[in-house]
């Protein structure tokens, strides 16, 4: 073993002396990349979403709604200042904002509809901007009945580009959620190729490839992998021509399988749960499903050392 000098001992001493948990932290595991969406916890308020999240092992909060209000602009939390203490609020308890969840629908026929949907957007843009958060999530959405596939698909692109514009600059990327009829990776890989910006990539629920799209994961991953920024993940049991939710883990999505194939090819955002209890309240309470996704997902991933 190579024999410290005295002015080494003395510098190693002043380190560690400054900071009482340094062996501890060498030891110590970093937080897995877990997220969840805040859809799966309608009634909790602000201060419960960040005590509770924290408590529970997830070190991102990807908000959609907040205590039913979809509009994040209009909650007291961020409007006017307010956003600068809330980031703070994340901060002090080692947590990030990872996505706000926009409800723009860029298929829409409707023109005032559709640009009202945009300008919704960009004002989700700039309130990410403020709370250093890396994505906002918009809708590809439907196939518009009676239309050309084309037609629609045109207006989903323009309003990506749309979008990207505004985020140029920004430390800002829109993600197109796989979601509704755009379910499948031919269809998403040619709709981001198509928007021609940086700005625009792909938000990846793999649940809705999965069991809508009827794609296997691998075939998916492989079309898409490129421009998928984020992840969700659920987890749910074929009924009739739908699907019923379940726990994390006690349906028939290959959930472990999709988790494998994302690290093994150097993904390295978060894995947000999307529990859908805001649109089904009969689904089991946050206090249950969220610390299950935990639990489930420290068995998928390999825990990660403190750098």
């Amino acid at each position: 073993m190579k024999k410290l000098n005295r002015r080494s001992f003395a510098k190693i001493a002043a380190c560690t002396a400054a900071t009482p948990l340094f062996l501890d932290r060498l030891n110590a595991k970093a937080p897995l990349p877990l997220s969840f969406s805040t859809l799966g916890c309608p009634k909790w308020d602000w201060r419960t979403i960040l005590e509770q999240g924290r408590k529970m092992g997830f070190g991102g909060v990807e908000f959609r709604g907040i205590q039913g209000e979809m509009d994040l602009t209009k909650r007291p939390e961020f409007a006017g200042t307010a956003w600068k203490a809330s980031l703070q609020e994340l901060r002090s308890r080692g947590l990030r904002v990872v996505g706000l969840g926009a409800s723009t629908q860029l298929h829409l026929p409707d023109a005032s509809k559709r640009q009202e949907g945009i300008d919704s957007g960009k004002k989700f843009i700039e309130l990410a901007q403020k709370l250093e958060c890396p994505y906002i999530r918009v809708f590809g959405d439907k196939w518009v009945e009676g239309e050309e596939k084309q037609a629609t698909t045109d207006r989903i692109v323009a309003g990506l580009r749309e979008l990207g514009a505004a985020a140029k600059g920004s430390r800002v990327t829109v993600l197109l959620e796989t979601h509704g009829d755009f379910n499948q990776g031919d269809i998403l890989r040619d709709l981001i190729k198509r928007a021609e910006t940086k700005q625009v990539a792909l938000l990846w629920d793999a649940h809705h490839t999965v069991m809508f799209g009827n794609e296997k994961p691998a075939v998916t991953w492989e079309k898409i992998q490129e421009d998928v920024r984020h992840v969700h993940l659920k987890d749910s049991r074929r009924q009739g021509n739908g699907v019923q939710y379940v726990l994390f883990g006690d349906g028939e999505v290959p959930l472990s399988d999709i988790v494998s194939l994302l690290s093994k090819s150097g993904y390295s955002g978060f894995y947000s749960l999307e529990w859908e209890k805001g649109w089904h309240p009969e689904l089991e309470e946050p206090e249950v499903a969220f610390p299950r996704f935990v639990a489930k997902m420290k068995e998928f991933l390999p825990s990660r050392e403190v750098e």
